[in-house]
């Protein structure tokens, strides 16, 4: 399996070369498109001068004559008439010509060799040396006939050019080898930092320094990849203290049983001790078997299974039931509710929206003074609104921050007459959460405290 540092690397030298390519054939298409052409009629206009400037001279020797234009940089090749030869310049590489071209230029005819004749595909026929590449021109002298074949000595011209031409492609291609080498891998370091990091945070280790100052993606994953290890690290230590708070619960009413089994057993204990003491043993399981309810019913429904069965039913007939239920509790305190009631329909789980009316009523029952007062509404309109006030103790800024934290208590101790296991509002907002509700909670300390359940109102069909 090939690197990212290895894959990036062969991806840069496969554009380099892929877009060398395409700009050799684009240039090669502007060349067989413009500039063959305009080369040569520039060649043509060079030969007209060259002949128009002897046939001005006469009396100039024609050999001697030849040999100094030869001498300009440009390759001649002269027939007369009776076919003898003689070349000037550089030599031709090829001088293989079809007799009949020569003719028709003895007999007047210019000869356009570069656009006549094929010579490849590429750009690279301009510096092809053969005398089908030239432009044959007629030209008289002594009365006598001649064709001359006239071509630029691209060898002479540009020799020095096509070596600093090769040297420039070889070093600008060297030099982005190593410049590809360099940069991808500065580009790959820190994904492999990245890649080291998650190892890391795989054998939980969650302090693992990255550069976030970067303004790129790879600053933005480092970002995100830093706030995904906080929010572990946050989980882990929220499943540590679930798991000591569990341990916890579970292990004081343990205890007593245990403690006060044994001292049954030990037959020390009179008649009305053994009585007490059982009845201590039963109020523990009784805590017990509810702390497990609690914790099943909150790992159904942080699952998301099938424990949600929605139904439709009169919630204000739900809400008088619960506060039925609880008669006894807030006669008990001598309370005095308030009901504002409306005939309302909902579409949702009547088992777990009672365990939530239950939960939010029973603690404002036992936070709410003697003689006091809890008010209890429902409205719908485009939600159904279930508020419950009460003005008893109230609840202090610190504690609303971690109201809904499982085994969260206000008592800090956590001592056995406490009844309570700290997950009541946590089950309370995770089944309003899944009935797709919201729960808020406004106190004040000695003032009270309102809780407002928001619901989505379904309509129904007839």
């Amino acid at each position: 399996m090939k690197s990212l540092y290895v894959r990036l690397v062969l991806t840069f030298i496969a554009i380099v070369i892929i877009s060398g390519t395409l700009g050799f054939l684009l240039a090669n298409e502007y060349y067989q498109r413009n500039l063959r052409t305009y080369n040569e009629q520039k060649i043509i206009r060079i030969g007209q001068q060259i002949v128009d400037l002897y046939e001005h001279n006469a009396s100039l020797d024609l050999q001697g004559f030849m040999t100094h234009i030869a001498n300009l940089n440009f390759q001649l090749y002269l027939v007369d008439e009776n076919g003898v030869k003689s070349e000037f310049g550089a030599p031709f590489r090829e001088e293989k010509l079809d007799p009949q071209i020569v003719q028709k230029v003895l007999g007047g005819e210019i000869y356009r060799g570069i656009t006549e004749e094929k010579h490849g595909l590429f750009v690279t026929g301009f510096f092809e040396n053969t005398l089908q590449n030239s432009i044959g021109m007629p030209l008289e002298a002594n009365s006598k006939k001649y064709a001359l074949f006239v071509r630029p000595s691209i060898e002479q011209q540009f020799g020095e050019v096509h070596i600093l031409f090769a040297f420039l492609l070889a070093a600008t291609f060297l030099l982005c080898m190593v410049l590809i080498l360099i940069f991808t891998r500065y580009l790959v370091k820190p994904i492999r930092t990245l890649t080291k990091a998650t190892k890391k945070l795989a054998e939980g280790q969650y302090d693992i320094p990255l550069d976030i100052s970067r303004r790129d993606e790879i600053g933005d994953l480092a970002v995100n990849f830093t706030q995904m290890t906080q929010s572990l690290k946050q989980l882990d230590e929220m499943r540590q203290e679930f798991v000591s708070n569990v341990s916890h619960e579970i292990q004081s009413p343990l205890t007593s049983i245990q403690g006060f089994s044994q001292a049954i057993r030990s037959g020390g204990a009179t008649r009305e001790q053994q009585e007490a003491y059982l009845a201590i043993i039963e109020e523990e399981s009784r805590r017990l078997s509810s702390l497990s309810k609690q914790l099943l019913t909150l790992a159904s429904l942080d699952k998301e299974t099938q424990l949600y069965e929605p139904s439709v039913f009169r919630l204000d007939e739900q809400i008088r039931q619960v506060l039925l239920m609880l008669e006894h509790q807030w006669q008990q305190k001598r309370l005095n509710i308030e009901l504002e009631l409306p005939e309302v329909s909902i579409n949702a789980d009547r088992h777990l929206l009672s365990q939530v009316w239950i939960n939010l009523i029973s603690n404002s029952i036992k936070f709410t003074p003697s003689a006091g007062t809890i008010s209890i509404s429902l409205h719908a309109d485009t939600e159904i609104v279930v508020t419950i006030s009460d003005n008893g103790m109230g609840i202090s800024e610190e504690e609303l921050e971690h109201i809904f934290d499982r085994f969260y208590k206000g008592d800090k101790a956590r001592n056995r007459e406490a009844t309570g296991s700290g997950l009541g509002l946590s089950i309370v907002r995770k089944i309003v959460q899944v009935a797709g509700g919201t729960i808020e909670i406004h106190s004040k300390e000695k003032e009270g405290t309102t809780i407002t359940v928001r619901l989505p109102k379904h309509e129904q069909t007839p």
